[in-house]
């Protein structure tokens, strides 16, 4: 029995919708997350300064990484779209400054965009290509401006103790939603103001009270901010 030309087309319709459900790459919302280098490196890990030398005393982006409203994520999505240099080649400088590598052995950040752009980045690449992906953290960063918000504020790294209510008040105030404040604990045991989550919709565009909050490490109620000078770098 034949089938009719209608009837073989509504087949291959069926297909092909269900094939881009197989690799959509759907999710809610992203984390936007930046890191205090003095914390990453005061710690037994230590840090590796990268090969363009000791970064400022200033946030830097850890990522910017998809999620789902019930607290779950997708990660490696598409192994056939692997991080190329050449496509955010423009951004290099921009990446070195406000995206740097920390980690030993120092590096050029390479690995570690890479890392990023293939963990989390293939997951939204049906909204942002590579370099989309890696210039709208950039430009997340500079619409936070995390360090002079505090500033502002009286909050310094200065290596005092500071309220993290009223560091997290103070996030509030200036960008209009609530942050997620990470600590770490440092060789002697002090917290130190680690990581800032804030949550950005799935467009990478606007900063949006987090449908759910990241499981991080917890905070006292006064914690360290410390200076990147004081910080233990491997040499």
């Amino acid at each position: 029995m034949k089938c009719k030309p209608s009837t073989v087309l509504f087949q291959l319709l069926v297909v092909q919708c269900l094939a881009l459900v197989c690799v959509a790459k759907d999710f809610d919302f992203f984390y936007f997350v930046q890191q205090w280098p003095a914390s990453y490196c005061d710690t037994k890990q230590s840090c590796c300064y990268p090969k363009t030398g000791k970064p400022a005393d200033d946030f830097t982006i850890h990522g910017l990484w998809p999620n789902y409203n019930d607290g779950t994520y997708p990660s490696n999505c598409d192994s056939t779209n692997s991080f190329d240099h050449s496509e955010i080649s423009d951004l290099t400088n921009r990446l070195q400054k406000d995206w740097p590598t920390l980690a030993c052995p120092s590096g050029d950040g390479l690995k570690f965009w890479g890392h990023e752009w293939n963990k989390h980045g293939t997951c939204s690449e049906d909204v942002l290509d590579q370099h989309s992906y890696f210039e709208k953290g950039l430009d997340l960063k500079k619409k936070a401006n995390l360090l002079e918000a505090l500033k502002s504020a009286g909050i310094r790294p200065d290596g005092k103790y500071y309220s993290l209510d009223n560091i997290k008040e103070v996030i509030e105030e200036s960008l209009g939603v609530a942050p997620f404040i990470e600590c770490n604990v440092d060789t002697s045991r002090n917290h130190q103001l680690y990581q800032v989550y804030l949550c950005v919709d799935s467009s990478g565009s606007n900063f949006i009270q987090c449908p759910v909050l990241p499981h991080g490490r917890p905070c006292g109620s006064k914690i360290e901010f410390p200076s990147l000078s004081d910080s233990n770098e491997e040499l």
